[in-house]
């Protein structure tokens, strides 16, 4: 480790042998799993052992899930009964504590999913920015509910409340983000959640257990490790979780959806895949678009489901943008997520680097050519950008989300090339439009906002800031996820209803004056 910088070390291991359900942390002396980075610490390459998690298995599965559905207890549980006031302070007890955990948090993502330092720090305070902006935001919704309305003489104090018990999953590109952008809002609205960590960046949720534990009532929420099928499957077979919230791949999403019983009383919560287009009409700025193009392709080596996927450039300047795009990809500094300067690092999957040129090699045969003198150079852990020019529809590169380091470029000379494209796609997510004249963006605007659910003008896709609704069409999400709306997906509009006369008025009266009800209240949360 002569090379890494002494406070990115990995000085000892963690072997995380507990997990929390029921408001316990129960150790595990059971079966547990490896947990290996791609980054190597030595000379010779050598992928590097970071700890050790629980391989739990379906009697744990099924006591977490019994531990949230009497935490829920009917909709009579503590948890989802408490006063709005009391939940918020539970979460800012939560987050208070996250934020000593910054340095351990942000080291483990660099190490667990090679994500660079700026932007593993970026995730975490991000995260934790998420959190405060959820608590102000479910003030001001109860804010806005904490009044009585009347029509054709019934009252009715109207609020929202809980939908019961939520099964969690989420990524491992944003571990602690995209894990954190459901669990939170379900946590808070209510709800009794089970959250199983993601594949890869499932050690960096291993110092915030203590925080879980303390911070909310038991069984609130219930953290489990080991095998999605194996913990994940007979806890929807089950019929009792009442919300799926995954953020992950479209097959895993139908396959636990059809595990449970009666799909029809299951809501979703999902961010799925998306195949984000950039359009680069002829009128773009080119610096603007080739720079808004890098980012959008390379940035954590594609792994985002907001990324870049293919790239289609109008006929009269594609030569020109394959040109300086490809010596841009060039210029990127690959290394590690530490090093100043770096912007693509290991790929956490050992096998990603195979898959992609797989990729590159069915391109070439069907008559692509890699733009780029570094395109397609493979180390122990990595596989450095291709640029795929020209690419057609019989390729996998253009009817896979590749998610990792290749870029097919399309050139086009009609509009309606890439639009038909766009609609006949499994997704719909967002895109990137390039271009100046108002005539021309105009007409596209208006359909592309009904093909995907974000058009990005000039400027690369992304998720944020997170207060905009981050949702997607066909495969790519059910539900929306922001600050604001991801309240109202974990959640459900519920009220009181009363006739307008004196006997039901003097009882509304008494019910509120004597503040009896955690439900019946038009207090103002400061």
């Amino acid at each position: 480790m002569n090379n890494i910088p002494e406070q990115f070390q990995i000085k000892s291991l963690i072997h995380q042998n507990s997990y929390l359900v029921d408001g316990e942390l129960k150790s595990w002396s059971g079966e547990s799993s490896e947990v290996y980075s791609t980054i190597s610490s030595t000379e010779t390459y050598k992928s590097t052992l970071l700890g050790t998690i629980p391989t739990l298995g379906e009697k744990e599965a099924l006591e977490a899930l019994d531990a949230a559905v009497n935490a829920y207890d009917k909709g009579q549980g503590l948890w989802p009964t408490m006063k709005v006031k009391d939940r918020i302070d539970c979460m800012e007890k939560f987050v208070t504590q996250m934020k000593t955990k910054r340095e351990e948090i942000v080291k483990l993502l660099m190490w667990e999913i090679g994500k660079t330092l700026p932007d593993s720090e970026k995730e975490f305070d991000r995260t934790v920015d998420y959190i405060y902006d959820t608590i102000e935001e479910y003030k001001q919704l109860d804010r806005d509910n904490a009044k009585f309305e009347k029509n054709d003489g019934v009252y009715a104090h109207i609020r929202r409340g809980p939908l019961g018990v939520v099964l969690c999953l989420g990524p491992y590109n944003y571990p602690l983000n995209e894990t954190f952008a459901l669990l939170i809002p379900a946590l808070i609205m209510g709800n009794t959640v089970i959250f199983k960590p993601a594949k890869y960046g499932v050690l960096l949720i291993s110092p915030l257990l203590e925080a879980f534990q303390s911070s909310f009532p038991k069984g609130a929420v219930n953290i489990l490790y080991g095998r999605g099928r194996t913990v994940a499957t007979p806890i929807m077979q089950s019929g009792k979780v009442d919300v799926l919230a995954l953020i992950g791949n479209s097959k895993s999403a139908n396959a636990l959806q059809n595990q449970h019983p009666k799909s029809n009383r299951l809501r979703l919560v999902l961010g799925l895949e998306a195949k984000n287009p950039a359009i680069v009409l002829p009128d773009a700025d080119l610096d603007l678009a080739i720079d808004e193009c890098i980012a959008g392709t390379t940035s954590f080596n594609g792994q985002r489901c907001t990324a870049l996927k293919i790239v289609y450039v109008h006929e009269d300047i594609v030569d020109e943008f394959n040109k300086r795009f490809s010596a841009r990809v060039d210029a990127l500094k690959f290394g590690n997520p530490w090093e100043n300067g770096v912007k693509l690092t290991p790929l956490p999957e050992s096998d990603k680097p195979q898959y992609i040129q797989e990729l590159i090699d069915d391109a070439l045969e069907k008559g692509a050519k890699i733009l780029n003198k570094k395109g397609g150079e493979t180390t122990d852990n990595y596989i450095f950008p291709a640029v795929l020019y020209p690419v057609n529809k019989e390729m996998r590169v253009f009817q896979e989300e590749q998610f990792g380091p290749v870029i097919p470029v399309l050139s086009f000379k009609d509009i309606n090339e890439p639009l038909d494209d766009m609609a006949e796609s499994n997704y719909g997510q967002q895109v990137s439009l390039f271009g100046s004249d108002i005539i021309t963006l105009a007409p596209l605007i208006d359909t592309l906002v009904n093909l995907v659910c974000r058009v990005n003008l000039n400027s690369s896709c992304q998720r944020g800031p997170d207060v905009y609704p981050f949702t997607g069409r066909k495969d790519s999400a059910v539900a929306t996820l922001s600050v604001h709306d991801a309240l109202r997906s974990f959640s459900i509009r519920t009220f009181v209803a009363s006739k307008d006369n004196t006997y039901n008025n003097a009882i509304l009266k008494n019910l509120l004056d004597s503040k009896a009800s955690n439900f019946m209240s038009t207090d103002y949360i400061l």
